[in-house]
């Protein structure tokens, strides 16, 4: 199927592997962006996060990154200050954000990504934890 799908992808990232993966169940073959190594642009970061209907602050990540050290908990910082700080390490941008046709999701669970894809799954899926996500038909399990 042809569809204009983008992963912001992290290799090292079980939920961004297994959002690739559903990607290519259905029949897509995205284009895979490894955010680490080519982040998005300001305006691109405030539209993704904008798209999803989540706040900046939802938008980032705590585990595996600075944002303590950084003092970005502060619930006195700007949406600027942090997106700031997200550019400026992008380890900070929770992933995998996905922007498809149908919407943009942060696909936090992997099966998120579901919502934004068109119905056209080839069979089962499991993740890499063992959790089966679709059924033999490619039906949505959770």
């Amino acid at each position: 199927m042809t569809m204009d799908v983008t992963i912001y992808h992290n290799p090292q990232c079980g939920t961004s592997r297994n959002t690739l993966a559903l990607i290519r169940n259905a029949g897509i073959e995205p284009t895979v962006i490894e955010y680490l190594k080519n982040p998005p642009t300001r305006e691109q970061l405030v539209k993704m996060i904008a798209d999803t209907g989540l706040s900046v602050r939802e938008a980032i990540r705590e585990k595996g990154t600075p944002y303590t050290e950084l003092g970005l908990d502060n619930p006195g910082l700007t949406d600027d200050q942090l997106l700031d700080a997200m550019l400026k390490d992008p380890i900070l941008i929770n992933r995998p954000f996905v922007v498809t046709p149908m919407g943009t999701r942060l696909a936090r669970p992997s099966e998120l990504v579901l919502d934004i894809l068109p119905d056209t799954r080839q069979g089962p899926f499991t993740k890499e934890d063992g959790e089966q996500v679709l059924d033999a038909q490619g039906k949505r399990l959770v």
